[in-house]
């Protein structure tokens, strides 16, 4: 089975960048689609980023379009998503997954058991 550990979430101001990273650990591990959800409070899971294999495409939802940057590092079964003008609509709890396949648009079905999620808190 494979283990997903999100981590470099923090408290910002707006404005401020941060970059978190996903780990997946266990057996071997090749999802064609990596990507970024998020949940914020009282509101349900929402894609954020996902990227394809060979990193040569990728894919964002309207409202983070040029301040997130999402990349992948195969080698080490990594995600990461660069965040940069973050704003206080940010703010919400990461989580990343994978998938065998994706649409048009980059979203896919997240198809691993969920991690904790890293916190993402944008100040005002």
């Amino acid at each position: 089975q494979v283990q997903l550990v999100e981590s470099g979430g923090g408290l910002v101001q707006a404005g401020g960048s941060l970059r978190l990273s996903c780990a997946a650990s266990g057996r071997s591990f090749s999802y064609y689609v990596m990507g970024w959800f998020r949940q914020a409070p009282g509101k349900e899971r929402e894609f954020v980023a996902s990227i394809i294999r060979s990193g040569d495409s990728t894919y964002y939802t309207d409202s983070v379009k040029g301040r997130f940057t999402i990349s992948r590092d195969n080698a080490k079964n990594t995600v990461y998503l660069q965040m940069n003008n973050l704003k206080p609509e940010d703010t919400a709890v990461y989580y990343c997954n994978a998938g065998p396949s994706a649409t048009t648009r980059g979203v896919f079905l997240p198809v691993l058991n969920w991690g904790q999620g890293t916190q993402v808190t944008v100040s005002s």
